[in-house]
């Protein structure tokens, strides 16, 4: 038996658990939402590197959608409601393969069934708009975690990619991560600058979460996670997903995507646009600049390295499919997890190990956050504090 038959046969059993995926940015960029017009039934290889087919294909048992809204709306609460609409109108319209889940027994009830199991995760704090209040609605609505920023600060919480702000998190910035213990919701550190991430983890009482995040030792990227976090993810009990844009993982992505990205700017586009416009100014200055390219194994030495450092209980996988314009070899969408499982063997990981990867340090971590959130509410009412209050 072939390495990559081993693969799928181990994703049968422990399927992946991805912890980032896009696909309801891209159907509101690409088409407002119209289902018909992007049906995920059927292959949409021309359009997006996501549908059902091809989540089966790449044994993929559960997802964690991102409900992303731009950091630059002014009033970014009603599209992070339109966003979490759009993830409820694709489980309503693929019942028999999307299953609703919001907790780690929902997880493996829909792993019993065959079927995906659909949480949400909100990407960037600037999707409370500065309100705890805000945060408990999203948590009632199935949110299940909370990426404290995107690529700009927010008031109380610094990114990676911005100037320092508050220097990691504010006192608001800690209350919101106590907020987010009480309700059960895990702290995605992803994109957030180093200084907050090891603020998160002096505060946070449950176990913490990178949902697309890779190592900053073997790609010096500032939106990567350095060694000394990884090493207290045992402590804390979280885990780190790595990720599989190049940008992130290949050292030498990241100059060409510099220059990629000005040269959006410089055309009057978001550098995170995917539209069909974007894509032709990208594949135009791609033809004309050749852009590096990482491969399975590119990503794969990023968790061997984790390994080293953080241990294989607190490694995951969040891909970002359909958040990135280019993927690498390999991996080009969500059918290619059994190439990077098929890789991992090869370079000795047991199949005990791998499942832990895939499917079961995942469930582990979620039900951890929903067990120190039923200690907190006991002693712990929900907070009503301000930025004004705490932060002055």
């Amino acid at each position: 038996m072939t390495s990559l038959e081993q693969a799928r046969d181990l994703l049968r059993e422990f399927p992946v658990v991805d912890g980032h995926n896009d696909l309801p940015w891209a159907l509101r960029e690409q088409v407002r939402y119209d289902l018909d017009a992007r049906d995920i039934a059927v292959h949409q290889n021309a359009h997006l590197h996501t549908d059902i087919p091809r989540l089966r294909e790449g044994g993929v048992g559960a997802q964690y959608w991102s409900v992303y809204v731009r950091s630059d709306l002014p009033d970014p609460v009603p599209t992070t409601l339109e966003q979490i609409d759009c993830v409820r109108q694709l489980l309503a319209r693929y019942p028999q393969d999307l299953a609703p889940a919001r907790t780690a027994a929902d997880m493996e009830s829909a792993r019993a069934e065959g079927r995906i199991a659909s949480l949400m995760g909100a990407e960037g704090g600037h999707s409370i708009a500065g309100s705890l209040g805000t945060l408990r609605q999203l948590y009632a609505l199935g949110v299940r975690y909370m990426t404290l920023t995107h690529n700009d600060n927010v008031a109380w919480a610094d990114s990676a990619t911005d100037e320092p702000g508050v220097g990691g998190l504010s006192a608001f910035g800690r209350e919101v991560v106590r907020e987010m213990n009480r309700e059960g919701m895990l702290v995605d550190l992803s994109h957030v600058a180093a200084t907050t991430m090891r603020d998160a983890l002096d505060t946070s009482t449950a176990p913490v979460i990178f949902s697309h995040s890779s190592s900053r030792a073997v790609c010096d990227h500032p939106r990567n996670i350095p060694d000394d976090v990884l090493e207290r993810l045992p402590a804390n009990g979280g885990m780190a997903m790595v990720t599989f844009v190049p940008k992130f993982v290949l050292q030498a992505a990241v100059d060409w995507t510099a220059a990629a990205d000005e040269n959006m700017r410089a055309h009057g586009l978001h550098h995170l646009d995917t539209t069909t416009e974007a894509m032709k100014v990208h594949r135009a200055f791609e033809e004309l600049n050749p852009r590096p390219v990482a491969t399975v194994a590119t990503v794969a030495d990023h968790l061997d390295h984790m390994r080293e450092a953080a241990g294989v209980d607190h490694l995951g996988i969040g891909g970002d499919y359909d958040g990135t314009a280019f993927t690498p070899d390999g991996l080009n969408d969500v059918s290619g997890y059994p190439n990077l499982i098929a890789e991992l063997l090869d370079r000795g990981w047991s199949k005990s190990d791998l499942s832990k990867v895939t499917w079961g340090n995942a469930v582990r971590v979620l039900g951890a956050a929903e067990d120190v959130a039923r200690e907190l509410r006991v002693t712990r009412g929900p907070s009503n504090a301000t930025i004004e209050s705490l932060d002055g």
